[in-house]
């Protein structure tokens, strides 16, 4: 079992920033990588960013890159998505999510990740 939890969700002004965390604790020698999802009212939750947790390859979705950065602390075992550049298209409930199976891809499905945070939530208003 892993453990996920996320914080640093609120409310920021279009063009602001945010730093969302993921704590993760338990099982974590089964990790193979943590991901950010996120899901707008009405809209399937979609990819936003993953990383190796060995090697530390990061993807990106194509709406967030060169925007968003997510990054690891091994010895904090967590897991960090800096936000720039905040979008009116942003908002969403963030979830952080853990893989514990080998993969070749970028870890952008959300049947890779049998583990998942609460949810943290962002808005973007002004």
């Amino acid at each position: 079992q892993v453990q996920l939890v996320e914080s640093g969700g609120g409310l920021v002004q279009p063009g602001g920033s945010l730093r969302l965390s993921c704590g993760a604790s338990g099982r974590l020698f089964s990790m193979y990588a943590m991901g950010w999802f996120r899901q707008a009212p009405g809209k399937e939750r979609e990819f936003v960013a993953s990383v190796r947790w060995s090697g530390g390859s990061r993807y990106y979705a194509g709406s967030v890159k060169g925007r968003f950065t997510i990054s690891r602390d091994y010895s904090k075992n967590t897991v960090y998505l800096q936000m720039n550049s905040l979008e009116p298209e942003d908002p969403a409930v963030y979830y952080c999510a853990a893989a514990i199976s080998g993969s070749s891809g970028t870890y952008s499905y959300t049947y890779e990740y049998p583990y998942w945070g609460q949810g943290t939530q962002v808005t973007v208003s002004s």
